[in-house]
Order: C-alpha cells, then structure tokens, then sequence
C-alpha cells in the first residue's frame, strides 16, 4: 500500500475550497432574499427568509431519512455482509467518527452516497451494482470517500446549498405562476414596460444562477472528499482506480429517479454529456484521478 501526503499545494487547495464554499453559500442565501425582495418589497423579503429558514430546519432534521427513502435504501442485515461493516467501522475509526450506519440500494447503477446532519447520524448507501464491480481495495477508498463527507459535514452543507437552490427555484416559478399581480405590486412610478422587463429578467437569470451556486459548493466538497479518502487509507490509486471504473458504468447504467439527488452520489449517476457538462453536479473525473494519483509518494 502506498502512502499519501499532504502537500503544500493540497493544503492550500483545500482552504480555498472552504473559502469558496462559504462564500457560494452565502451567495445563495443573499440572491434567494434578493428574489424575495424583488416579488413582494420588504414583505417579500420576510417571506423568502421565513421560507428558507423552514426549509433548512426541515433538511437538517430529515434530510438523511428523505435521501434513503427516495432511492429505497434498506439497511443492511446484522451478519449479512460481514466483510463491509468491518471494512467501513476500519475507515471511520482511522477518521476518529463512529461507524456510519449502512444501508443497501438494490440498483444496478454503481455508485454510493453518504447522508445525515452529523457523523452520530450518518449514513452510508451502497448500491448491489457497486458491490459486484469493484475489488476490495476500490471499495474501501469508496468508503473512506463518504466518510470524509461525514466527517467534513458536506452532507449537511451540500443538502443546505440543494435546499436553497430549491427554494429560489420555486420562487421563481410561484411568479410566473402569478404572472403581473406579484410584478406589478412593485411598479410604483417606474416606467412599467422597462420595471417588467428588469424583474423578468430577475426571474429568468436567478434560479440558474442558484443552480450554478449549488454545482459549484458541490464540485468543490468532492475534490476535498477525494484527498482525505487517500489520507484515510494510504492509497490513492485504490480511489482513483474506482472513480475510473465507476464513471464508465454509470455512463452504461444511469440511475432512475436521481436527477434531484445527483450531487449525493460520488459519482454522477446521470448521463449527460456536452453542454451539459455545465450542469454536472460532479468534477469530471479525469481531474478528480490526476489530483489523486499527484498524491502517491514513490511511485
């Protein structure tokens, strides 16, 4: 097994990646306020926080039981799979966390995704395709993978940053809904053709920007990941050699029903391809292994 160093160029990679993330969500939380504002003036504005606010407590409370239930995890058996509790309780007590709850998803898809607002209420979800694709040791740099999602607290920024977006996503949408009365309310004296056009263009550019926003923490948060799962086993090559395998057959057996919890995954569970690449909730995974494989120490 090799070992795996921090360098300078990790380390500063990854304070710039908590900067980023910090101030991405911070931009999120002040463009979902502007939006408010926008429809309905300083009573819009109250109502868009109040809206956000409600929204965030109900991810932080129920966001893991809402993640597994949307793929139909199960939990894994007492003694069914032996060899993968003991594998995943070795990678979290090297991280100092207790063990992750495990759960199984019976999908075809090869992939894995952490969730839960705190390592006491972790969870990890493995799909049977993952289990029958990768060795061992691809495996547990999977593991470590979702554990430094847990450990860092992604799993609650990452579900934070989706909420928001989510929110100003449909804000946008109850406008339009409405249509004049929630645009006209704020016409006051202003020219109406001009005050119209301004706030659709509001309207129209807001819930790209937000789903933008949410893209980048997300990308930022697995770059991270990926390093400390090579710090946690001493083996970048194992991790970088499961993102390879795990990109081609996602590509070959997309995942239904996961285009709303695609940034979960440690891989994207979608097919797109192209200008879509914009939107992918996910680096691409050539730069994701070169960054892993600059980590090896004597190769």
């Amino acid at each position: 097994m090799r070992a795996a160093t921090l360098s300078t160029s990790t380390l500063a990679n990854r304070s710039a990646n908590l900067l980023k993330t910090g101030l991405l969500l911070a931009a999120l939380s002040a463009l979902a306020l502007a939006l408010g504002r926008q429809l309905g003036g300083a009573q819009g504005l109250v109502l868009a926080g109040g809206v956000v606010l409600v929204m965030n407590v109900v991810s932080y409370w129920f966001s893991d039981r809402i993640a597994l239930a949307m793929h139909g995890a199960r939990a894994l058996a007492p003694g069914e799979l032996p060899w993968l509790e003991a594998m995943l309780a070795d990678v979290a007590l090297r991280a100092n966390l207790p063990r992750p709850r495990l759960f199984v998803i019976e999908a075809n898809t090869p992939n894995a995704f952490a969730t839960g607002r705190s390592p006491d209420t972790a969870a990890v979800a493995v799909t049977t395709g993952l289990l029958r694709l990768l060795d061992r040791r691809e495996l547990q740099g999977v593991l470590a993978h979702e554990v430094a999602h847990v450990k860092h607290r992604d799993t609650l920024v990452m579900t934070v940053a989706a909420t928001l977006a989510g929110v100003i996503t449909h804000l946008a949408q109850l406008a339009f809904s409405f249509g004049g009365a929630l645009l006209g309310a704020r016409r006051d004296d202003e020219d109406e053709g001009s005050s119209a056009l301004a706030a659709l263009g509001v309207l129209l550019v807001a819930p790209l920007t937000a789903t933008l926003l949410q893209l980048a923490i997300s990308r930022s948060r697995e770059f991270d990941a990926d390093a400390a799962a090579a710090e946690l086993t001493g083996d970048p090559h194992g991790l970088a050699s499961a993102l390879s395998r795990l990109e081609a057959g996602n590509r070959l057996v997309p995942m239904d029903g996961a285009a709303g919890s695609s940034h979960l995954f440690i891989v994207n569970p979608l097919s797109g391809s192209g200008v879509m690449g914009l939107f992918a909730t996910h680096p691409p995974i050539a730069a994701r292994v070169e960054r892993l494989l600059a980590m090896t120490v004597g190769r």
